[in-house]
């Protein structure tokens, strides 16, 4: 099982397969390396480096809690570009990924050939923040794999409408591990803890500020059209500041796309062309 041992002694695990240009795969803020299968199909001819968090997947939980944040976790990803011999890649980021990526852009911009962004942008829109705070550290109700892939269809239908049942089965085979007691979480639960007292200390900081980071770098976003983490005006306001952003919206996806679309895979694409 490929690992490595961050600078502070956490063994965190990461999926590294292919040989063609690198790609590093960054989760969303509870997912994990799994997160990147229904991408994983059509990249074949790619390097595809996916990384587990502290605190996610098969990777080592962080005693201190407060450690599950993006610039820990962005140093935890250059310390996988290290240990793996990269000078330089592109990043592919979902949601929270996305938010690292930005991170990244600011402090080691060197490091990055290209960035693409899933569904997120520098605001989070209020709703989309209330919907996470609901469920992240919440164990889930579900016994089976067959039963909470029919919760999330009835729960995400308004912004996946149509997705069939089976595309749900195999999201929640990502998201919940099954056990003897039934489904269990893949992230360590204290995740919840860090989000509430992280933003009550003020430490999140001004994305816009890493945004801009980006201006001299191929950048591309890909934004359902259902989404309510990453808005339309953002979008907007995104292209206004990085004047050679390219982005796509993918209809009846919310937050987030799955990656397999047409409109996500081409942009993948001209990003790494780009880099």
């Amino acid at each position: 099982m490929p690992e490595f041992k961050t600078s502070d002694g956490l063994r965190l695990h990461f999926e590294d397969e292919g040989s063609g240009a690198p790609l590093l795969c960054l989760a969303g803020l509870t997912r994990c390396s799994r997160d990147f299968e229904f991408l994983r199909p059509h990249v074949r001819d790619l390097r595809l480096i996916r990384l587990d968090y502290r605190g996610r997947g098969r990777s080592d939980h962080d005693p201190d809690y407060m450690n599950y944040n993006i610039l820990r976790e962005g140093h935890d990803a250059l310390e996988l570009l290290d240990h793996l011999g990269l000078e330089k890649v592109t990043v592919l980021g979902t949601s929270r990924g996305g938010m690292i990526a930005m991170t990244l852009a600011a402090s080691h911009p060197e490091r990055l050939s290209g960035v693409i962004l899933n569904d997120v942008g520098p605001v989070i829109e209020p709703a989309g923040i209330a919907r996470i705070m609901e469920y992240v550290g919440r164990k889930p109700v579900s016994k089976t794999h067959e039963q909470a892939a029919q919760v999330l269809k009835d729960a995400m239908e308004a912004q996946f409408p149509g997705v069939p049942l089976e595309i749900w089965r195999k999201q929640a085979e990502i998201q919940y591990e099954a056990t003897e007691g039934g489904l269990a979480l893949r992230y360590d639960d204290r995740l919840h803890k860090a989000l509430l007292e992280q933003a009550a200390a003020g430490a999140i900081p001004d994305l816009w500020m890493f945004f801009e980071a980006l201006r001299g770098i191929p950048t591309g976003v890909v934004r359902g059209a259902n989404s309510d983490i990453l808005g339309a005006g953002t979008l907007a306001e995104m292209h206004r500041r990085h004047p050679g952003l390219i982005s796509a919206e993918v209809p009846d996806r919310g937050h987030v796309p799955f990656l397999n679309e047409p409109q996500s895979l081409d942009i993948i694409r001209r990003i790494l062309e780009a880099a």
